[in-house]
């Protein structure tokens, strides 16, 4: 909205908005706007939740005992703290006549929907069990196949249904109709990835985060024709202004940390988990950075393998693999400190996000 402002340009004394044109200022922005709105509403939302809720967001029986007694009571559908400033700040400063941030936040708020009816159900039923999987399952797969046909409509020539390959220069895998598929499982695969992180107070939030601000960067240089160029990355027209919708994100998320630190006074839910994991997932489509994604949130791929490995390995053999899956349970089983998982675990995404930024150059 705030971006049309850049027009009223024709006096001196309107030269100012000139500032509204640049991707740069604009995401600056973005960040600063989602944080004090954050700021302003998310001790009345954790009030308005706590009342709502009660008892709090039901502990799993099958988790970790300490959890029982430490975090009974905490109130969930925190997502609610990161989605508001998000969307908002997102609406003030990208385009409005921009494509990819519209299919961003069609997936952002989707997911978003789907995860407050899971925590719904889980409140007012006192059960850790949410809707049916499958049904889950196939309302993300219909989203984010979705997503994917527009990104495949907004694209043209050889970018269209094509899937790029890091470390080789410009290469391109042409899918066709195919790469419906392979995005949906993208943006699918993503938001469930989070959402098995999301397990710990500040666990999931802050690598979440690392991820958008590295995406921040990326989506910069592959909307901009000449830095693609000179990388030898596919240039995607116009996608640099998901750099906003990025940089809203990172805003958001540090406004929802301050309240998910440990002890943590809110728990995001899948309210958050699932449209901060599609986000993700929808922009490295657009971008045509999927692979690199899986590097970026190597932390994600970890515990969700995690979750895989345990799983198979219990039905074929009877045995597991780790104590307790998701993988950071199992350290918790083996005795590290909650602060001292979360603070590994933040080093590690870190670790990983210079990685993908490498690919950049890799080539």
């Amino acid at each position: 909205m705030l971006y049309y402002l850049s027009l009223l340009t024709h006096t001196d004394q309107l030269a100012f908005f000139r500032l509204f044109k640049y991707l740069t200022f604009r995401s600056g922005a973005a960040v600063v706007t989602a944080l004090l709105i954050a700021f302003v509403i998310n001790p009345m939302l954790i009030r308005w939740l706590k009342k709502k809720q009660g008892k709090g967001q039901p502990i799993r029986a099958d988790g970790p005992q300490r959890h029982i007694l430490e975090k009974a009571g905490t109130p969930t559908m925190g997502g609610l703290l990161i989605l508001i400033p998000w969307i908002g700040s997102t609406l003030l400063w990208a385009s409005p006549s921009n494509r990819y941030v519209w299919i961003a936040l069609l997936v952002t708020t989707a997911f978003g929907l789907l995860g407050f009816l899971d925590d719904y159900y889980k409140v007012t039923k006192r059960t850790s069990d949410g809707l049916s999987g499958r049904a889950r399952l196939a309302i993300e797969f219909g989203v984010a196949g979705l997503a994917t046909w527009l990104i495949m409509q907004a694209q043209v020539g050889g970018l269209s249904g094509a899937l790029a390959v890091p470390f080789i220069k410009t290469a391109l895998l042409p899918l066709g109709l195919f790469f419906v598929v392979v995005g949906a499982f993208v943006i699918a695969g993503a938001a469930n990835a989070v959402n098995f992180t999301d397990g710990l107070d500040g666990l999931a939030i802050v690598p979440v985060m690392i991820a958008a601000a590295t995406f921040t960067l990326i989506v910069y240089l592959v909307g901009n024709e000449k830095f693609a160029g000179y990388l030898q990355i596919p240039y995607v027209e116009y996608s640099g202004e998901l750099a906003v919708f990025l940089a809203a994100l990172v805003g958001a998320g540090l406004g929802f940390l301050w309240y998910n630190a440990p002890p943590a006074a809110i728990f995001m839910g899948d309210t958050g988990s699932l449209p901060l994991g599609g986000a993700l997932g929808v922009v490295a489509v657009a971008v045509k950075h999927e692979i690199v994604l899986a590097i970026v949130g190597g932390l994600f791929v970890i515990e969700t393998v995690s979750v895989v490995v345990q799983v198979v390995s219990f039905k074929l053999t009877g045995k597991r693999v780790f104590r307790m899956a998701p993988i950071h349970h199992h350290y918790e089983q083996l005795g590290w400190t909650e602060p001292t998982i979360v603070i590994r675990f933040w080093i590690v995404a870190v670790v990983l996000a210079l990685l993908g930024l490498a690919t950049l150059k890799l080539r």
